[in-house]
């Protein structure tokens, strides 16, 4: 007879699909070969967790089980429900006579041989029951969370410590990490079964917006307001990039929307190196000027239209 599958994951026959499947995943972190490698206990132990959790955690398997229609092994045992009485076929069974007139127990295995089951234990080929491809290696399922970072660590690349599982784990961003990327950290997710390689951790990235920051491929945009002096007289001003402040010379008669790019001042990676794009924006004073209203109207009219 073999082991109660139940008692395997520690629940009662009771417990509920989500209870059975807590308990599977907390038995197979702790005898996973890959955390007991010089333990080869753990690895029967695992391989032992799995094949339980194979039946108990499918709801036809489970049934079957309750029902003793299978063994612990997932093999048919000829009882259960629908059977009656023990007998696997129903009404109008075989039986051997015995010089009593008692009825006894019947070899099957004479009369159709040992194939019928092996095909009931899924060894047959083509038997879509209980097969031996439900005990193949598989891997774990994958473990999905999301990550909110600010828009400077996704353009220059860091790392950030997260809590998976239990462990403190770095995780590396790399630059010019964009909204809605994924990290794939490999072997960090759920175990797999029957011996199969672990399942994965996706990180979706979120960005924050960034004040004045842009991103446009692997340059970084940014607006830059200056005065009307400033504009026609040109001026050298201190912008910020994302590896700190430089300073940049705005031509004299610059107008909005020129552009001034800062050579390897985007971002940095693989693919190469990016450039800072700033867009020049003219900003009229708030605030009334005498001074410079005269000024303006002895300038003569300009045509800047070309409609």
């Amino acid at each position: 007879m073999g082991k109660d599958l139940y008692s395997i994951l520690g629940v009662s026959n009771s417990a509920s699909k989500a209870e059975i499947k807590s308990a599977y995943h907390k038995l197979a972190r702790k005898y996973h070969p890959d955390v007991n490698k010089d333990n080869p206990q753990a690895a029967e132990k695992f391989k032992e967790i799995s094949a339980a959790y194979d039946i108990l955690g499918d709801d036809e398997k489970r049934k079957k089980y309750d029902n003793k229609e299978i063994d612990s092994d997932g093999k048919t045992t000829g009882f259960g429900a629908g059977f009656g009485n023990g007998n696997p076929f129903g009404q109008g069974g075989y039986y051997s006579s015995s010089s009593g007139g008692q009825s006894a127990n019947f070899d099957f295995s004479s009369i159709f041989g040992d194939d019928i089951f092996s095909a009931f234990s899924g060894n047959q080929r083509g038997y879509q029951g209980f097969s031996s491809a439900s005990r193949r290696p598989r891997k774990g399922e994958d473990l999905t969370y999301t990550m909110r970072i600010d828009f400077l660590t996704a353009v220059r690349g860091g790392e950030r410590q997260v809590n998976l599982n239990g462990k403190n784990i770095n995780v590396k961003i790399p630059s010019g990490t964009i909204d809605g990327q994924t990290l794939r950290l490999k072997g960090l997710g759920n175990p797999g079964h029957y011996g199969g390689e672990t399942g994965d951790v996706l990180i979706t990235l979120n960005v924050d917006k960034h004040p004045y920051f842009g991103l446009e491929g692997q340059n970084i945009t940014m607006e830059l307001p200056i005065t009307i002096k400033e504009a026609v007289l040109g001026a050298k001003i201190t912008v910020p990039t994302i590896d700190g402040q430089v300073a940049v010379k705005v031509p004299s008669y610059a107008g909005s929307g020129d552009k001034l790019r800062l050579k390897g001042k985007g971002i940095k990676n693989r693919n190469g190196q990016g450039d800072q794009i700033i867009t020049l924006k003219i900003v009229a004073p708030r605030a009334k000027n005498s001074d410079l209203e005269k000024v303006l109207e002895t300038m003569p009219d300009e045509n800047v239209r070309t409609f």
